[in-house]
């Protein structure tokens, strides 16, 4: 099915209940019925990153398959990579509906999902069968209840190790009570060097970090990750800030939102966390993207791969080969001869 015919189902999905809408477009994909890229991607798209080749620089986030359930009929849609996840050691069932709230006329979302997921162990069998033709992450997470982080993540990061191009800690949703706490400096270096003791050499390590951190925090969590040989970060996680001029009725639900209202500020974060990094970490933007000039932006601000996830959610599988055409017009546009020379362009 071309993309335009699975993004011609959106009005109707957009009349569900929107947790029941996703669980449908995951089976869609699963059944390889949403659509596949139709031409290979341009050159200038290439990028060489975390010692693997993508095709081009545009990923999906995870939260948006959690078990890992529709990698093929994903993948197949073209993105660059796919992050899948996030995955919990054991099987929970996250916070109860209605959990998800579309903001349709702010062009965002909110969530307060909970980390729901089916638990470790049939995630990493799917990862092992999936054979996947671009590069995978898998992004790691605490149960609510029973978690001790300097066992659990090391645990997570030596399952999904042998399947993964990379793996992403989340220490930042905002869902998981005390998780954000996590990224302080002194607790992340402890994860990390447990995660060191436990898997010797594991796949590139990422830290996702929250869009809501005080300036002041950042030099010393980008520090520690340097200091502990951390691959990179992602900037950032849904927010728990409600920007002003928010016109949805839902805009005062709790919960983490993603979306045209986190991209300014995702952004600005991405730029400080590139500064501080100096060019010694890895960085993947995400927040707000929907559109070639935005993703550009991001790569400019000193991101190497960008993330969707809620523009995919409200556009569809027709988003990703015209944000991929943007992209380029923008490349063109702004003098740039591919993706790598754009990185890090504004700092």
């Amino acid at each position: 099915m071309p993309h335009l015919l699975a993004s011609a189902a959106l009005p109707l999905l957009r009349r569900m209940d929107p947790e029941r809408a996703h669980g449908l477009a995951l089976r869609a994909l699963r059944l390889g019925v949403a659509g596949s890229a139709a031409v290979p991607d341009d050159p200038r798209l290439a990028v060489r990153a975390l010692g693997r080749d993508f095709a081009n620089p545009i990923g999906l986030a995870a939260g948006f398959d959690k078990n890992a359930v529709a990698l093929r009929g994903l993948l197949c849609l073209g993105f660059g990579f796919v992050e899948v996840g996030t995955v919990t050691p054991r099987a929970q069932p996250g916070n109860p509906p209605p959990r998800i709230f579309r903001l349709g006329a702010d062009g965002a979302v909110i969530n307060r999902l909970g980390f729901n997921n089916g638990g470790l162990a049939p995630f990493v069998r799917r990862l092992a069968a999936s054979a996947a033709a671009a590069p995978v992450g898998a992004n790691v997470g605490l149960n609510k209840d029973g978690a001790v982080p300097e066992r659990d993540y090391p645990l997570l990061v030596a399952a999904v190790a042998p399947h993964v191009a990379y793996v992403v800690l989340n220490v930042s949703s905002p869902n998981t009570p005390g998780l954000r706490d996590l990224q302080a400096a002194p607790r992340l270096a402890a994860i990390l060097a447990a995660i060191r003791r436990a898997v010797p050499a594991p796949p590139p390590l990422l830290v996702k970090l929250a869009p809501d951190l005080a300036a002041g925090d950042l030099p010393a969590i980008v520090g520690t990750c340097i200091d502990a040989g951390v691959s990179g970060l992602v900037v950032a996680n849904t927010t728990l800030a409600r920007p002003a001029g928010l016109r949805s009725p839902h805009a005062r639900q709790a919960g983490g939102l993603s979306g045209a209202p986190l991209f300014a500020p995702s952004t600005a974060l991405l730029a400080a966390v590139a500064r501080l990094a100096a060019g010694r970490l890895l960085l993947i933007g995400v927040g707000g993207v929907a559109n070639g000039w935005q993703a550009l932006a991001k790569l400019r601000a000193g991101a190497t791969l960008v993330q969707l996830y809620t523009g995919f959610v409200l556009q569809g599988p027709a988003l990703l080969p015209r944000i991929k055409r943007e992209l380029l017009a923008a490349l063109d546009a702004d003098g740039f001869a591919s993706v790598a020379d754009a990185v890090g362009a504004d700092l």
